[in-house]
């Protein structure tokens, strides 16, 4: 039986992962880098050879490979016009993608207003189940109140006819007998 190996304490199992990990990582870092770096290397060649590494950008005007500036959303015009600029893809510029995504953007944002639109206006009409029941329980009040006032008004009928303050039609048909 073999002895078994001494654990290390966890501090250094934490360095010894890192350093590991920063071994790995830094040539791949470097060749990124070194690659990002080599866009000029493209330049009076093709479209296509600029663009397979995705952090250069091709100027069709002056057949130039150069790098993203990734600081800015877009190129300067000074590096190269919106309309001759190529990224990722060869036969899309700037300037038609710009417009391609605004009328996109335009028009689920108009989509997106007018289902909320729709949607508010629906349900505005459609009564939930409160309020059929709130309404429910209002016309039984009420119901109940007009039967309530059919019955008291003929019970003062009755009281009135027994002790003759019954108003009839015409109050001196009992006098012409």
């Amino acid at each position: 039986m073999a002895p078994a190996a001494p654990l290390l304490p966890a501090p250094l199992r934490l360095g010894a992962a890192l350093a590991l990990a920063l071994a790995l990582l830094l040539p791949a870092a470097a060749a990124q880098e070194a690659e990002a770096g080599a866009c000029h290397q493209y330049t009076n060649r093709s479209c296509e050879e600029c663009l397979k590494n995705v952090t250069c950008l091709w100027c069709v005007s002056s057949q130039k490979c150069m790098e993203y500036p990734v600081r800015r959303i877009l190129p300067p015009t000074d590096l190269c016009e919106l309309r001759s600029a190529r990224w990722g893809v060869c036969w899309v510029n700037f300037e038609a993608l710009i417009i391609a995504m605004s009328v996109v953007g335009g028009m689920i944002l108009i989509m997106l207003g007018v289902c909320c639109c729709c949607c508010c206006r629906r349900k505005s009409k459609k009564p939930d189940k409160d309020d059929e029941r709130a309404a429910r329980e209002r016309e039984k009040r009420r119901v109940r109140q007009e039967e309530r006032r059919a019955e008291m008004k003929s019970r003062h009928d009755e009281i009135r006819r027994k002790y003759g303050l019954f108003k009839e039609e015409n109050p001196y048909a009992k006098f012409e007998n």
